[in-house]
């Protein structure tokens, strides 16, 4: 990737990135697109010498590529997405399932709690030439008001027992009425089962397993598709 094709702002920004990480473009292949993603080079320079394994809260999970978010990007990847129709990816992290999505036709908005992580979405937005992303910051305690969406999407989203009541209201409020809602999650993680149990009674929801090898071990997401219920 040449930053010096990348419109001024954008350009400023990965400028800024770049004083305080180590930066690279990786270009992904999803399905029938290919996503160019700015990543950091060094995890270290983001620990800043903290203890992850003491203090969980202090890893930059946003930084991070998970396997939950390949496998959700590849799903997106293959939905059809009609003229004018709208995708919130939440707690988007680098972006690149919305990036997909965006690819596929969407008009995309990307969330997160982090600040930063907003600034690499954009450089990332820029890069690929797209003009139907936006980027949002969210904050789970004072949700926004970002309208309706076609799909919701999101990748270990469910990593706190806070999350879950708040996010339900989001898949309550903010999906339109023949929606879809897409959740990539690691089997092992345990506020998804108490999610999907209070979700239940406003969505039906559908779950497949996707196996993963990655460094000679076997991975394993599943991913749920919920749609609103029909009211009587």
């Amino acid at each position: 990737m040449d930053i010096r094709n990348l419109p001024e702002a954008e350009k400023n920004l990965y400028n800024t990135l770049k004083k305080r990480y180590s930066l690279h473009f990786e270009s992904i292949r999803f399905g029938k697109y290919t996503i160019r993603l700015l990543r950091t080079s060094d995890l270290e320079e983001l620990l800043k010498g903290q203890d992850p394994f003491g203090d969980v809260s202090v890893f930059p999970f946003w930084s991070q590529l998970w396997d939950a978010s390949v496998v959700l990007a590849h799903i997106l990847a293959a939905v059809s997405a009609r003229q004018g129709a709208r995708l919130l990816e939440l707690g988007a992290g680098l972006g690149v399932s919305g990036l997909v999505g965006a690819a596929a036709g969407f008009d995309v908005l990307l969330s997160d709690t982090k600040e930063v992580s907003l600034d690499f979405q954009r450089v990332s937005v820029a890069a690929n030439g797209f003009s139907n992303v936006e980027s949002l910051l969210w904050d789970w305690d004072n949700p926004p008001k970002p309208g309706s969406f076609d799909v919701i999407a999101g990748s270990e989203i469910l990593s706190r027992e806070e999350i879950v009541a708040p996010f339900l209201d989001i898949c309550k409020n903010n999906l339109e009425t023949e929606g879809t809602i897409y959740l990539a999650h690691d089997v092992k993680r345990k506020c998804l089962p108490l999610f999907l149990r209070q979700a239940e009674k406003d969505f039906t929801i559908g779950t497949q397993k996707h196996r993963l090898s990655r460094n000679g071990q076997k991975v394993e997401v599943l991913v749920n598709m919920l749609k609103s219920r029909k009211k009587e």
